[in-house]
């Protein structure tokens, strides 16, 4: 798997410093100490109101953090990915958060700096995949008629440069779907609408005061904006996509270079979670949890039903037990493939926000941590048969035909018609 070969001295210099930063801040062989007992038992991690935040619900509720020694860890709501973001530099000891359900991409802009005050660089380890699958492209009700689904291209005759088009995260994973979608229908969202950013539980508010066109998000909320008559669902990214990665589990670096064992313990709970939530006979108790004052406050029936892979997209169709629903632990979902990774990167810099001359095969080494997540797994008792032999999952094909390989990136790039270069 390689990375793109560099085209600017000046993106090379600048991405060296970083690394050179983030190098300082994480120590890789922390993990060569003896025991299992974590150094510590308190942690406090943070997440949004999305389904895929499940496997760290479950671990705090189902006692899996306690199991593995972390007796004191807090799962502390976030009012947005902006949110996150802050707390997650402001650290743990000083009033923030350790370690969150997050968006993957912004493990990397975090540990860049790129998204932090000052272009300060925040070291990051991704440990796990929280899920794959389980988000949707939704689209207003009074664009219905045009019949805008897998295909995007209908929407043009609707959609201008005033038209709002939402994701919940500049860079984040909603924003590459979203902006994938349109420009393979033709529609550049750079020039032809204006992308805006709306946290998830905010999404079906905006869509009912009739101010935006379209989002992207997790669930609940695109399930919610069909039982509210408000939209339909065009997508969902399993069509887009299938088994596509989505959230991810992080903490700061300096929280796994000084709590190695901790670390690993967070992790195993979480993998078991995530083993737990993909377990048919626990489905209606993890939605009765999540439904709860304490995490969503949402009717159960928002979550439910596209959790068995039942979908009511809005607009007639339907889908029943379908394999394109949201993932924890099926099909390698928990492991943090660095393909995917770099698929992420990949288009990141297709739309200007990374650099054209990013190196990005140093930044995937020491950001994906999926080492960590092999012993972790081990400690959770997960069965080799159950343990992906390599960090990448190949090739992958999208459904406009476009196929990424992440042994040539670049390639890819050149394939996409629509895109937005820093260099260009």
């Amino acid at each position: 798997m390689t990375g793109f070969a560099p085209t600017r001295r000046q993106a090379i210099a600048a991405t060296a410093a970083l690394l050179a930063a983030a190098r300082a801040a994480t120590p890789r062989g922390a993990f060569a100490q003896s025991g299992t007992t974590p150094e510590v038992r308190k942690a406090t991690l943070g997440f949004i109101a999305l389904t895929d935040s499940a496997p760290l619900i479950i671990a705090r509720e189902k006692g899996f953090f306690a199991k593995h020694g972390m007796t004191e860890v807090e799962v502390a709501r976030q009012a947005s990915w902006g949110a996150t973001r802050d707390n997650l530099v402001l650290g743990g000891g000083r009033g923030g958060i350790d370690g969150a359900h997050l968006l993957t991409p912004m493990a990397y802009h975090i540990h860049t700096g790129r998204i932090v005050q000052n272009n300060q660089p925040v070291p990051m380890a991704l440990l796990a995949r929280l899920n794959t699958n389980g988000q949707a492209i939704s689209v207003a009700a009074k664009h219905m008629p045009l019949g805008a689904r897998l295909d995007a291209a209908p929407l043009r005759r609707a959609l201008n440069s005033d038209s709002k088009v939402a994701m919940t995260f500049r860079g984040g994973t909603h924003d590459m779907f979203i902006r994938y979608w349109l420009a393979a229908g033709g529609i550049d969202p750079e020039r032809d609408v204006s992308t805006i950013v709306v946290p998830p539980p905010q999404m079906v508010a905006n869509m009912r005061v009739g101010t935006m066109d379209a989002f992207c998000v997790g669930e609940p909320w695109n399930a919610q904006l069909v039982n509210q008559r408000l939209g339909y669902t065009a997508i969902v990214t399993g069509e887009f996509w299938k088994d596509h990665p989505e959230k991810c589990f992080a903490l700061r670096s300096d929280f796994v270079a000084q709590n190695p064992r901790a670390t690993e313990a967070l992790t195993a709970a979480v993998i078991e979670a995530a083993r737990w939530c993909d377990t048919p006979a626990n489905l209606q108790e993890m939605c009765d949890i999540l439904g709860r004052r304490a995490w969503f406050n949402v009717p159960v029936n928002d979550i439910i039903g596209r959790m068995r892979g039942e979908v009511d997209y809005g607009d007639g169709r339907t889908l029943r037990n379908t394999d394109i629903t949201m993932k924890f632990w099926r099909d390698h979902a928990s492991y943090p493939f660095r393909s995917h990774d770099l698929w992420f990167l990949t288009e990141n810099i297709r739309w200007g926000i990374l650099p054209e001359g990013l190196d990005t095969a140093p930044l995937l080494q020491q950001v994906n941590r999926e080492d960590i997540w092999r012993a972790a797994a081990a400690r959770a008792g997960v069965p080799n048969a159950e343990t992906p032999s390599g960090t990448s999952r190949g090739r992958e094909t999208f459904f406009d035909g476009k196929v990424f390989d992440p042994e040539n990136p670049a390639a890819y790039l050149n394939s996409l018609a629509i895109k937005k270069l820093t260099a260009a």
